[in-house]
């Protein structure tokens, strides 16, 4: 090969060599410039409650102690492996073991322990002691929406996922999951708390075991059929928190979300002094003769919150599972004891405690007139309240 040649295929390589160093140089850079345009959020959230930032607190002192021994072993051992190699001809020791040094990496290890225990410890009993509380809120797990209770106030309601998410989530909805703004993380009703105030929750189940978890809190708590168990929080700043079910509690475990809206003291006494007048509003209401459309209207939207993820929006139902209410032939009554009491030995669970007399008169008039149904049977809330 002649001089030219050669330097022709070196002129070649070398310019291969830089669009490769080009190429690689431009990834890097794309990378580095990531955090320029999205958020890149590792860390433990802070939330906003006491708790939540003495959680936040005890996980940042852990990392930095984590880090500090990390630097110093592998510093160490960085150290070791370059000044110490064989290639330098470094002689290699001949004992067997230091009694200092394992003193040393004994003792040290059991005071960061200890110097950890104590602050944690502190931390968990501090998380457990919700005495001297302000307000008490009992969370009850269904399957699957929660119930809040404020027995202080008088205040008691469900809250199911919210009705955009419900259609995006059904099969063949056509509606388009990402258009949903808080998909799946959305109820038709919040629980509302004052801001500064400590809230005492006493969480139980009535059916399986539910978690009931609040990120931004940093509360998070098993709800066990048969038990009553505690925990607080105090807010420190007015928002909307969201949360969820954090234990696989059957088939809809994804769709019972927890939304907590904390307001001000004074939005907060407005908020009390709406809900009970219109708790003494629905009372009035069941006493009253309603008309058949107007049970139909509301029969629809109760359908649509508490029966339609098992009897289906068409009234199929799941084969084997849950029976159609289409072309259903049960009498009046024994349709409204069903949805009272439960069906015992079947997954049909009582609505009594959940729905309102008006609610339970409306979904059974609309279940029997609805889809190919058409009895003309009309179900009066004072009916269902005589049947309790």
């Amino acid at each position: 090969m002649s001089l030219y040649q050669r330097a022709k295929r070196a002129r070649a390589l070398a310019l291969t060599s830089a669009r490769a160093s080009a190429r690689v140089l431009g990834g890097w850079l794309a990378l580095f410039a990531l955090p320029a345009t999205a958020a890149w959020e590792v860390n433990l959230p802070r939330g906003v409650s006491e708790i939540s930032n003495e959680v936040y607190a005890m996980h940042m002192l852990v990392l930095y102690i984590c880090i500090a021994i990390g630097v110093v072993v592998f510093g160490a051992m960085l150290v070791s492996i370059v000044k110490h190699r064989k290639s330098l001809g470094v002689t290699p020791a001949a004992f067997s073991h230091s009694t200092a040094a394992e003193i040393v990496w004994t003792v040290i290890p059991f005071l960061i322990l200890v110097g950890l225990a104590i602050p944690a410890t502190k931390a968990l009993i501090k998380m457990e002691d919700a005495s001297n509380a302000d307000l008490t809120v009992q969370v009850t797990g269904h399957q699957w929406k929660w119930e809040y209770e404020y027995p202080q106030q008088g205040i008691r309601f469900f809250s199911n996922l919210g009705e955009k998410s419900r259609q995006a989530r059904a099969l063949k909805s056509g509606i388009d999951p990402h258009s949903v703004e808080n998909y799946l993380l959305e109820v038709d009703k919040p629980m509302v708390l004052p801001v500064g105030k400590k809230v005492r929750f006493l969480l139980t189940s009535s059916d399986v075991l539910h978690a009931w978890w609040v990120p931004d809190f940093a509360i998070k708590k098993d709800a066990v059929p048969g038990f009553i168990r505690e925990m607080w929080v105090i807010i420190d700043e007015p928002g909307t928190y969201r949360g969820q079910c954090a234990e696989l509690c059957g088939k809809d475990h994804g769709f019972m979300p927890i939304v907590v809206e904390a307001v001000a003291d004074g939005e907060f006494t407005q908020w009390v002094a709406g809900e009970q007048a219109a708790a003494v509003a629905a009372a009035n209401s069941a006493d009253r003769d309603w008309s058949r459309a107007e049970l139909m209207e509301r029969g629809a939207s109760a359908y649509a919150t508490s029966c339609v993820a098992c009897h289906q929006a068409d009234g199929q139902g799941i084969a084997g599972i849950f029976p159609a209410l289409d072309a259903s032939k049960i009498s009046l009554q024994e349709h409204l004891q069903i949805v009272l009491n439960g069906n015992p030995g079947t997954a049909m669970q009582a609505f009594g405690k959940q729905l309102s007399d008006v609610d339970i008169a409306a979904v059974v008039t609309f279940e029997r007139n609805a889809w190919g149904n058409d009895s003309g049977d009309v179900l009066q809330p004072a009916t269902v309240k005589a049947a309790r």
